[in-house]
C-alpha cells in the first residue's frame, strides 16, 4: 500500500501563493481576508484535500471543540429529537460530540458519568436526562468551581444555579385540553406518561387546570397512566372507559399513545372525532398518516437542543467565568390541528 505524504498548512500557502498566518485566518474564518485571497486558499483546500490537525490545534488553544451529552430514552421521540438538535447545532459551531447513553435514568453514579467525559477533555457537558423521580437531587450540591460548563436541557422541579433549558409541559397539557373543550367535549379523560417524570406530571397539571377552570370534574376516574409506547395507550383508553365509560374526549400525554387509542376506538366501533376526540402530543411525522390524521401539540424539542449549545458554547468561550444562569422554557406550539 503507497502511503501519500500529509499536506500541511505551508503547502496550502506555497500553493496559494500566501503566508501561513493568512492560511490561518482563513481556517478560523477571520475577517481580515480579502475575498480573492478567501476564494484561493479554499480552492487550494478543496483541490488538495486538506484537514486541520484538529488535535494540534486543541492543544494550542486549550480545547477539545468537544462537547459530551449523556442521554437517556433515545427510544422515545421527544429525547431523539433533542439530541438531533444538540448535534446539528454543535456541529454548526465547529464541536464533535461524545454521545453517553445509559439505560437507568435514575441512577445515581453520576460521578462515573461525569469523570468519563472529563477524561475525554470534553470543553463542556450536556446532561439531556429527563427529571425521573430524585435523579437531579445531585445538581443542588454541585460544587460551583467544577471545572467545565454543564448545562442541562429538560425541565426540572427544582431549579439550580446552572443553566436550564425546558419545555412548557403545563402548558401542553392546558393547550391539549382546552382545545377538547372548544371542540364540545364534556368529559374529559388522560393518558399520562409515568408519573415519576416531570414532564408527565406537569402536562397532567395543565389538564387538571384546564377543567377546573372550565368547571369540569378532574376526578380519579378519568386518568390513567401510560408508558409513552403505544400498546399502553391502547391497554389505557380501555381501563378509562371501564372507569368512566361517558368519556368523550382523551388527551394522550404523546403522539405514540394516542395512536394506541385510536386503534382501540377503531376496535371497538367508535368514530374519531364525532364520537371520540383525541388530542397527543410530539406531532411526530407519522401523525399525519394515522386515520383519521391526529390532532397534536408540538413541542420546542430540536430548539432546545439548540439553545443547551448556544449557551454552553457562550460559556467556553467565556472561560467559564461565572454568570447569572436562568433557566429557559420552551414555548409548544399551537397545536396541529388535522381531524
Amino acid at each position: 500500500m503507497k502511503l501519500t505524504k500529509r499536506v500541511t498548512i505551508k503547502d496550502i500557502a506555497a500553493s496559494a501563493g500566501v503566508s501561513t498566518q493568512t492560511v490561518s485566518r482563513v481556517l478560523n474564518n477571520h475577517p481580515d481576508v480579502s475575498q480573492e485571497t478567501l476564494n484561493r486558499v479554499k480552492r487550494v483546500i478543496k483541490e488538495t484535500g486538506y484537514s486541520p490537525n484538529i488535535l494540534a490545534r486543541s492543544l494550542i488553544r486549550g480545547r477539545s471543540h468537544m462537547l459530551g451529552v449523556v442521554a437517556y430514552g433515545l427510544k422515545y421521540y421527544g429525547p431523539s429529537r433533542m439530541i438531533t438538535g444538540i448535534e446539528r447545532r454543535a456541529a454548526e459551531l465547529g464541536y464533535s460530540m461524545f454521545l453517553h447513553l445509559i439505560h437507568d435514568p435514575e441512577t445515581d453514579d453520576v460521578e462515573f458519568q461525569i469523570n468519563s467525559l472529563l477524561a475525554h477533555q470534553v470543553d463542556g457537558i450536556i446532561w439531556a436526562i429527563p427529571d425521573i423521580g430524585n435523579n437531579r437531587a445531585w445538581a443542588h450540591t454541585l460544587n460551583q468551581n467544577f471545572n467545565v460548563p454543564l448545562v442541562f436541557v429538560s425541565g426540572m422541579e427544582k431549579p439550580t444555579s446552572l443553566f436550564t433549558v425546558g419545555i412548557d409541559n403545563h402548558a401542553i397539557g392546558k393547550i391539549a385540553t382546552q382545545h377538547l373543550i372548544d371542540g364540545g367535549a364534556r368529559c374529559v379523560g388522560i393518558i399520562t406518561g409515568p408519573l415519576n417524570w416531570w414532564e408527565a406530571q406537569q402536562r397532567q397539571q395543565g389538564w387538571r387546570d384546564v377543567l377546573r377552570a372550565n368547571g369540569m370534574e378532574d376526578e380519579e376516574q378519568l386518568v390513567t397512566v401510560g408508558d409513552w409506547n403505544a400498546k399502553s395507550g391502547e391497554q389505557a383508553f380501555n381501563q378509562l372507559l371501564e372507569q368512566d365509560p361517558y368519556i368523550d374526549a382523551i388527551f394522550a400525554s404523546n403522539d405514540q399513545m394516542a395512536c394506541g387509542v385510536l386503534h382501540a376506538a377503531h376496535r371497538q366501533g367508535r368514530k374519531i372525532p364525532e364520537d371520540l376526540s383525541i388530542v397527543g402530543v410530539d406531532n411526530i411525522p407519522e401523525a399525519a398518516h394515522f386515520w383519521p390524521p391526529l390532532t397534536t401539540v408540538r413541542q420546542g424539542l430540536q430548539e432546545a437542543g439548540v439553545l443547551a449549545v448556544n449557551h454552553i458554547d457562550q460559556l467556553i468561550r467565556q472561560s467559564n467565568e461565572s454568570q447569572e444562569n436562568p433557566e429557559v422554557i420552551v414555548p409548544p406550539s399551537p397545536y396541529c390541528n388535522r381531524n
